[in-house]
């Protein structure tokens, strides 16, 4: 599928449309009219590999199969997909949107977002890791002390990149917020030093010859204290109004969006190609890049929520929340 850009020369706030027309062609005429005349269902993503069981979703035609009209909508960082369901112009969020951006919409108007699938990462489902040149001499995350450090743009980035580095023995580093797609290129310009960063970015950097992964999982070890917790980085979500409006079309979007996690998880290899288009990773790539693991809503077990419960201390520890917000009460209910 070919997607075309708006002629809006804002790169976030550009449209990707769904599954292809033809694929209504295989539908019977039921689910077209419920297509037709059911609530359009627009869904803001990060083009990042933590997406793939929304974008499988699209591409397969799960949500048209179900009757449903869902439109992807592309964002620059997860800030922006998090504002968009605050304003209303998004009904929603894909893996990939940061938990702790969402969070920040939840305390700004308490009762927005429910999320109905996770994706935790560690050191073994890889998503996050710091990067450094190829030819730095830094073995170990304290080697990168008094260095400029890149990271991701928006609050759960620098945060996290800033307590990594400070739990991992990196004093005096300095973060320099720069968009994802940058990291490989400042590293092997030598305007940074090193980049806390989410892949595909390692990846590229790895086959490139210009980087190479210092430390991965970082967020589970220095963040969580188990290299192999998971951290629910990134989630899926509803706005509760969407929900309350549409209760029957919300039951169906989240099951289509579970059918695409299934495949992802039972097909991995075949699910990659649904990358193309809506990331950068294309080519030899697409077979590379780590994929995420993804924890639907009736899928959390107690020690998942409690993980999620320490990911999310951080930030009102730190101050970035300005109050405890209590991970339980967002999760949806089914």
């Amino acid at each position: 599928m070919k997607h075309h850009p708006t002629a809006s020369p804002q790169r976030r706030q550009v449209l990707q449309l769904g599954a292809a027309g033809a694929a209504l062609g295989l539908l019977g005429a039921p689910a077209v009219l419920r297509a037709q005349t059911g609530p359009k269902i627009r869904i803001g993503y990060w083009p990042i590999a933590a997406g793939l069981p929304f974008y499988s979703a699209i591409e397969l035609g799960y949500f048209k199969e179900a009757g449903l009209d869902v439109e992807a909508l592309k964002f620059a960082g997860a800030q922006q997909v998090m504002e968009a369901v605050l304003s209303g112009r998004a009904d929603g969020t894909s893996n990939g949107t940061g938990s702790a951006n969402i969070a920040i919409g939840e305390i700004a108007q308490p009762g927005t977002f429910k999320i109905f699938c996770s994706n935790p990462s560690n050191v073994k489902n890889v998503l996050d890791e710091v990067i450094v040149p190829a030819a730095s001499p830094a073995k170990v995350m304290a080697d990168l002390k008094g260095k400029r450090i890149g990271s991701g743009p928006g609050i759960q980035n620098v945060t996290l990149a800033k307590t990594v580095l400070e739990r991992g023995g990196a004093t005096g580093a300095t973060v320099v917020e720069l968009p994802i797609g940058q990291h490989v290129a400042a590293l092997a310009a030598g305007q940074i030093d090193g980049a806390y960063t989410l892949e595909p970015t390692g990846t590229i950097g790895r086959m490139n010859g210009t980087t190479k992964v210092l430390e991965a999982g970082v967020i589970a070890k220095y963040v969580l204290g188990d290299p192999m917790a998971p951290w629910f980085g990134g989630s899926a979500s509803l706005s509760s109004e969407f929900i309350q409006k549409n209760p029957d079309a919300a039951k169906k979007f989240v099951a289509a969006y579970g059918k695409g996690v299934a495949y992802v998880r039972s097909k991995p290899a075949e699910a990659r190609q649904y990358l193309k288009g809506y990331t950068a990773i294309e080519g030899a790539l697409t077979s590379e890049v780590p994929l995420a693991a993804y924890t639907m809503y009736n899928e959390f077990t107690p020690t998942d929520v409690a993980h999620f419960q320490k990911f999310f201390d951080l930030f009102s520890d730190k101050g970035i929340f300005s109050k405890r917000l209590m991970v339980d009460s967002m999760l949806y209910k089914g």
